[in-house]
């Protein structure tokens, strides 16, 4: 009784083993894999890996390491465009200004970018799940031109953007800064799941230079990875307790995705959203009246074009103040709709911006003092022939000092023109830098506060200049990535064009402690190690067993899967021995009663 159990168990653990040895083929999926990838529905028309054999011949290897190119490039780009996104309005304008018309073209770069990326990621796939079934790769012609499509986009896009916009670059590495823990993440699960099909035609080549330069590169990329962690630096990974306060926010020209910039609308909407401070650009009419305009010409922001067709390339600052406030600065933003944020607006918030005309410094002035907030500005200098072109610093303290009821502690100025006149005919007024100096010469000049770009972002420098009383503001930053960033690393205040989002963010994003993140890294390393050394111990068994049964030769079996004749005998051996088994069984059973 005891010995048949036992043959019964054995016989059962045999038939185990030979289905994991055995090969599966799933003919619908595969027919599915290489219709795709190559147009090969039928199943004469795609065939086996045998061992010793590559996975592909020598153009269909160039054509996958093309994909795989492709994939890498397409990867690199949509991400660095994604996180461009704080920028997407410089670029709009930029082009605006190039090609004399408005058009959205960062989100249309942005959706080609990802149409390409899905296309190159969906081939990808398919060929890794080929892989991993064990097919020889063919890839379909259009493929493989579609390939070399989105190769080339990818080339010359970031090509043109380095050469136009490659400040962008510093952008990028800022969020490595946010992101690299949670790409590492990423990458390790990557290489964690592709370990099947690189394992699996590892154990079945014969060339050993091959299977050499494989596992070589694997490994290499793999212990990249695994090491990564030990170089990388985040300034939001700190201890708990010491992350200071949120910078304060400075609504850019107002509250521009909510209200046309530079308008009072555009103000009071960014004290609404909870502004602490206003940034603007003022500018000099002809007749001495200062008033806001970023543009030296008024083409964009006004309807120029309808009112005064003749003048629309005249500087804003030729104008008298009587012709500024003839014309419309509200209108473009409804039908440009530069931020996409014109359709959160109610019928009476877009009669309002429809409405709203140029503004002047007084008028800005008046409202900072009455809302009691700061206010920044850069100050242009009228064009040759203005008659004033070298009083307009004095015109411009005239209008704080005497036309408007703002206290000078509330104005940050920025103007590194006669700044030594400045202090001396205001002392109040804060003295704002916008380079970084040495500190000698900043102390000498008695700034108070540096305006930078957000690209010269340095835990380092802040904790530097804050050492000596002076704060630091970065312009413009709007997403939440780039002002959790801002946050972690000690930065006062920040410019944006959202107030209305970054005020509602009650902490840094991706923020964690130093042992949240070591023991985050440790487990994701272990738990890959683990899962790829238990896949490649799988396939070396299953390969050396399936060996082993077939003495080497696989056939095939009316294209259901593929096994081994001998091994059929040996799962047919096994099936009989468990039936005369249990047969035996039973009737033992039956002769005790």
């Amino acid at each position: 009784m005891a010995s048949t159990l036992s043959q019964l168990q054995f016989g059962r653990l045999r038939g185990l083993r030979a289905k994991v040895l055995r090969r599966y083929e799933h003919r619908p999926f595969v027919s599915c894999l290489s219709g795709l990838y190559g147009c090969r529905w039928r199943r004469y028309e795609r065939s086996c890996t045998q061992p010793g054999d590559c996975c592909c011949n020598k153009l269909e290897g160039v054509s996958f390491a093309l994909l795989v190119a492709a994939f890498c490039l397409t990867l690199v780009f949509l991400y660095f465009w994604g996180q461009a996104k704080n920028d997407y309005n410089d670029f709009d304008w930029f082009n605006f200004g190039n090609l004399g018309f408005w058009f959205p073209w960062s989100m249309v770069l942005l959706v080609i970018a990802a149409g390409f990326f899905t296309y190159v990621t969906v081939l990808m796939l398919l060929a890794v799940c080929l892989l991993s079934e064990g097919q020889k790769l063919y890839l379909h012609w259009s493929h493989k031109i579609g390939i070399l499509v989105s190769l080339t986009f990818s080339i010359v896009a970031t090509a043109v953007l380095s050469d136009l916009w490659s400040k962008e670059w510093t952008t990028l590495l800022l969020s490595f800064q946010v992101t690299a823990p949670y790409l590492h993440v990423g990458g390790v699960l990557l290489m964690t799941a592709l370990s099947w099909p690189i394992a699996l035609h590892f154990f079945r080549m014969r060339s050993r230079v091959r299977r050499g330069l494989i596992m070589g590169g694997y490994l290499t990329v793999l212990a990249g990875l695994y090491l990564v962690p030990l170089g990388l630096y985040s300034p939001c990974i700190k201890e708990a307790g010491t992350l200071g306060p949120a910078p304060a926010l400075i609504g850019h020209r107002g509250a521009p995705m909510l209200a046309p910039e530079n308008t009072l609308m555009s103000f009071e909407k960014a004290v609404e959203a909870g502004s602490d401070g206003l940034e603007t650009d003022v500018t000099i009419s002809v007749d001495g009246v200062p008033f806001l305009m970023h543009d030296h010409t008024l083409q964009r922001t006004t309807n120029i074009h309808e009112v005064f067709p003749n003048l629309t390339d005249i500087p804003a600052a030729m104008f008298t103040w009587s012709e500024l406030q003839s014309l419309n600065a509200g209108a473009w933003f409804l039908s440009h709709n530069p931020f996409g944020t014109v359709g959160s607006l109610g019928a009476g918030g877009r009669q309002q911006a429809g409405a709203q005309s140029v503004c002047s410094l007084r008028a800005f002035l008046q409202l900072a003092a009455h809302k009691d907030k700061l206010v920044i500005f850069d100050l242009y200098r009228p064009p040759r022939g203005h008659p004033y072109r070298d009083t307009w610093i004095q015109r411009t303290l005239e209008v704080i000092q005497n036309e408007s009821s703002i206290h000078s502690s509330q104005v940050l100025w920025l103007p590194s023109d006669l700044r030594a006149l400045v202090q001396e005919m205001d002392p109040e007024l804060q003295q704002t830098s916008g380079s970084r100096l040495p500190l000698e010469e900043l102390q000498r000049n008695h700034i108070v506060k540096l305006n930078l770009h957000y690209s010269a972002m340095s835990t380092e420098l802040i904790s530097e200049y804050a050492a000596v009383n002076i704060s630091t503001n970065l312009y413009v930053i709007s997403q939440p990535w780039l002002y959790s960033l801002a946050w972690c690393s000690g930065v006062q205040s920040v410019t944006t064009n959202a107030p209305q989002l970054l005020s509602t963010m009650s902490s840094p994003l991706f923020l964690m402690s130093p042992a949240e993140y070591k023991l985050m890294w440790i487990l994701t390393d272990l738990m890959s190690l683990v899962l790829i050394v238990i896949i490649f111990i799988f396939h070396r068994w299953r390969e050396r067993g399936l060996a082993f049964c077939s003495g080497g030769k696989i056939t095939q079996d009316n294209g259901t899967y593929s096994k081994f004749k001998t091994e059929m005998s040996d799962i047919w051996s096994v099936s009989s021995a468990n039936c005369q088994a249990e047969r035996t069984l039973g009737l033992a059973t039956v002769s005790e009663h």
